[in-house]
């Protein structure tokens, strides 16, 4: 593992699945973990049980509401006075009504929560951190996209959700190729199908899940502790000319 002692994360939707995970791996590393959470208190709790309490502060905030992303940044810097690593991972995957449904049904109202908490709260984040690291020196930014973002979904129901986590891909890579002489590394993650509740979810609303594991090139599905390894690794700017990459985690299923 790569040692993150001294430094202060900011990890959003640490309550479950990858953000769990990441908030763990962050954890074992020696990072002080300011882990947020939407409504699950109790999840962000057991995430970060095994981590200090002196180098935990959990922050709660609605990332449909911009005026909480900015009281969430504002809390996060106060705790320790800086941030050296912003993780976006919280998200929303609501199915829509397919491309070709009749009825328009809960379509503006899906577009909307994605682009706002996929999007708009994210990029916010981006912002007060690319303005922090600035005056900083530099400082680090990871981005939880999907492999969705890539090849596009094999769902046309999850069109908002595949075309959100485009946009936030976007950003992340507009960030590293403007902020690379301020030191600022931006990352990108690309998750294909990983083992967390709500793809579980998502499996059994499509056929179930052994019909899911036989399309991967494994057979098996991601470890959410795979990507809070790979997290760490990023945090720790090992590989500095790395930054503005995209990397994927998909155990070969989508190759580009």
């Amino acid at each position: 593992m790569f040692d993150l002692d001294g430094k202060t994360v900011l990890l959003t939707g640490a309550s479950k699945g990858i953000g769990a995970a990441i908030a763990q791996a962050l954890g074992t590393a020696g990072a002080n973990v300011i882990a947020h959470y939407g409504s699950d208190r109790a999840g962000a709790e057991a995430a970060t049980a095994a981590i200090p309490r002196q180098r935990v502060r959990l922050l709660k905030a609605d990332l449909s509401d911009m005026r909480a992303v900015d009281g969430l940044w504002r809390d996060a810097l106060a705790w320790t006075g800086r941030i050296d690593v912003l993780v976006n991972n919280a998200a929303v995957m609501r199915l829509g009504p397919a491309l070709d449904a009749s009825e328009d049904g809960d379509w503006d109202a899906v577009w909307n929560e994605a682009l706002t908490v996929n999007v708009l709260a994210p990029v916010r984040l981006m912002r007060h951190a690319v303005r922090h690291f600035r005056a900083a020196g530099g400082g680090v930014l990871v981005t939880l996209s999907s492999w969705a973002a890539q090849r596009g979904s094999s769902y046309s129901s999850l069109l908002a959700y595949a075309a959100s986590k485009g946009a936030v891909l976007t950003a992340t890579r507009t960030i590293a190729r403007n902020h690379a002489r301020d030191n600022i590394l931006a990352y990108a993650v690309a998750p294909g199908v990983v083992r967390t509740r709500m793809s579980e979810q998502m499996a059994a609303a499509s056929g179930g899940e052994a019909a899911v594991s036989a399309s991967l090139a494994m057979g098996e599905w991601v470890p959410p502790s795979d990507i809070g390894n790979l997290v760490v690794f990023l945090a720790s700017g090992a590989c500095r000319h790395l930054t503005g990459a995209t990397l994927d985690v998909n155990g070969a299923s989508y190759v580009r």
